[in-house]
Formats: C-alpha cells, sequence, structure tokens
C-alpha cells in the first residue's frame, strides 16, 4: 500500500542525517500482521535470502531489460556508481552507524547499515543515487514494514528517467515487491 511522504519524513529515522539532498520518491507500507518488535532482523535475513533468487513475471521481464539498457547504454558502468560519480553513503554515516553489521545478499543495493528497526542500502548509476530505507512501524497489529526509496537523480535525464519509470514501479514492480516481501512475513510467522 503506497503512504504519503510524511509517514517516511514525520519518523525518527536516522537516514535523514545522511540523507538531506536527496528527495523521498515512494513510501510503500507492507502487511506483516503479528509481528513484533525483535521479529525486524529475521525478517531482513529472510528478505535478503529471497531477493537472492531471480526475478520472475514482468517486473523480472523490466529488471532485465533495464540491466541491458544499463549494459549497452553505460549507465550501470563502475565509473557512474558509488565512490566514482557520487561520494557513497557509508562516507557520510556517524561512527556508531559504521560500525553496525551489514547484510549479504542484498541485490543491487550496497547496504549502510542495520539498526534494530531500521535498514538502508544505497545504490547509484548513471541516471540517479538512490536509497532503499525498511523501517519496521509499529501499528494495531503489532508492527508492519515500511519502505521509503530515497532519490538524488543525476541531472536532467535522471529527472526525466525516474518520471519514465514511475508507473512501472507502480503497476507492475510495487505491486510484484508486495506480493514477494508480504509472502516472506507468511512464511516467515508460519515458521515461528
Amino acid at each position: 500500500m503506497r503512504l504519503p511522504n510524511s509517514a517516511h519524513t514525520d519518523r525518527p529515522w536516522r537516514i535523514h542525517q545522511i540523507t538531506g539532498d536527496f528527495g523521498v520518491e515512494d513510501v510503500w507500507r507492507f502487511r506483516t500482521p503479528g509481528a513484533r518488535a525483535e521479529d525486524f532482523p529475521a525478517y531482513l535475513a529472510a528478505l535478503f535470502r529471497s531477493s537472492d533468487d531471480e526475478e520472475t513475471g514482468l517486473s523480472g521481464v523490466l529488471f532485465k531489460i533495464r540491466w541491458k539498457l544499463g549494459e549497452l547504454l553505460g549507465w550501470d558502468r563502475d565509473d557512474a556508481g558509488t565512490g566514482t560519480r557520487v561520494v557513497a553513503l557509508r562516507d557520510r554515516l556517524p561512527a556508531d552507524l559504521r560500525e553496525t553489521p551489514v547484510p549479504t545478499g542484498s541485490g543491487p543495493m550496497t547496504p549502510l547499515y542495520v539498526l534494530d528497526t531500521e535498514y538502508a542500502g544505497e545504490i547509484a548509476n548513471g541516471t540517479m543515487h538512490g536509497v532503499m530505507h525498511l523501517g519496521w512501524v509499529p501499528d494495531d497489529t503489532g508492527y508492519h514494514l515500511q519502505m521509503a526509496v530515497l532519490v538524488r537523480p543525476n541531472g536532467r535525464f535522471g529527472r526525466a528517467y525516474m518520471a519514465f519509470i514511475k508507473p512501472f514501479r507502480y503497476l507492475i514492480v510495487y505491486p510484484a515487491m508486495t506480493r514477494k516481501w508480504e509472502r516472506v512475513w507468511a512464511e516467515l510467522a508460519a515458521a515461528r
């Protein structure tokens, strides 16, 4: 379920300390009924294990097209990523966040930090510098997962690219992600 940007910006997330020059592109809520505060690390680990699986369906086709275009047009060259075109956000982290262990198997994202209720990872290419922030938010059923996508487009082309892919994110990518991420929660909850 899509949420207003304020669902992310009004919370005291640590990510706000390092992404002041990023805009909130999307905020999304995932159902995790019955979740407890201490479930976040296990859910995050299960989520990253599932992210290692190849994307399927129409969403998978879109990602394959995107990665192929990035290869052909040079959007994903090493010199377009973090540490080259953009400074890695890990360099901006306060010392306490820099010392947190980071998960492996998080797909194309470079993990920044993990806390008890918060995860952040970054990606950069020729079109944008982006952050995926996951937060564990209390609600009337326990806790739910909330994702915010923060973006700093790479110039006019990056802004046009982000506008172009918006309908694909809303109509195909996020619904597929929702089904997958909620299934991961259901499987984890059933195993408890």
